[in-house]
């Protein structure tokens, strides 16, 4: 009977990787982390990215915005016009909450999907909000990507050409950067240069067990 077990016994199923997600405030290198990370050869899912893919797609994402914020949201060529829709919630919290509770399931099933994908025992989820949205519950561990207020701000001014108070007042909407702290499993300080940007990096990734 023993070996009759044996033989039909079936192997198990490869363990899911773990989800590590990836967050920062505005001009903290978030996304020049994610980089290393996939030098590193671990796969990373840009939140941000596809969901600006996802409403160009999906036609209920579509319709739904457009009840919400109106005909002008698509451009003449069907494209999600960033700039009207940013100028619309950027001042008004519940169409921000409405407009998120519109994207962002969406997002997450095409994330689900994604996951399933890969083989790596680390996967990591690159998004703005991870914190705001609390999907740092559905994580196995939070990394934050940090830096001085002033060195974020001097970034995304030299980044973008815009002024102290154009950045000051996009920061100000964001939660602070003392609570993010708080609430990372893992944190890097972007203060400094590249070369020990990268060499944080990859001492915090590969100590994740």
């Amino acid at each position: 009977m023993e070996e009759l077990h044996s033989e039909t016994q079936q192997a198990e199923p490869e363990p899911a990787p773990k989800i590590i997600g990836l967050t920062g405030g505005i001009g903290s290198g978030k996304t020049t982390v994610a980089h290393f990370i996939e030098e590193f050869g671990f796969p990373v899912y840009y939140s941000d990215d596809r969901a600006k893919t996802i409403v160009n797609e999906s036609d209920d994402l579509k319709i739904k915005i457009k009840e919400l914020l109106g005909e002008e949201s698509y451009d003449e060529q069907g494209l999600y016009d960033r700039k009207f829709v940013a100028g619309k919630v950027f001042n008004n919290s519940d169409l921000l909450q409405q407009l998120n509770e519109i994207i962002h399931p969406a997002v997450r099933i095409d994330f689900e999907n994604w996951v399933k994908k890969q083989s790596k025992y680390l996967v990591f989820k690159e998004t703005a909000l991870l914190f705001e949205l609390k999907l740092n519950r559905q994580c196995y561990k939070s990394l934050l990507v940090t830096a001085e207020d002033n060195i974020r701000a001097k970034r995304v001014m030299d980044r973008d050409n815009k002024t102290y108070r154009e950045v000051e007042a996009v920061m100000e909407k964001q939660m602070p950067e003392r609570d993010k702290i708080k609430m990372a499993d893992c944190i890097i300080y972007n203060n400094t240069n590249l070369e020990e940007l990268k060499e944080q990096t990859e001492k915090v990734i590969f100590a994740i067990e």
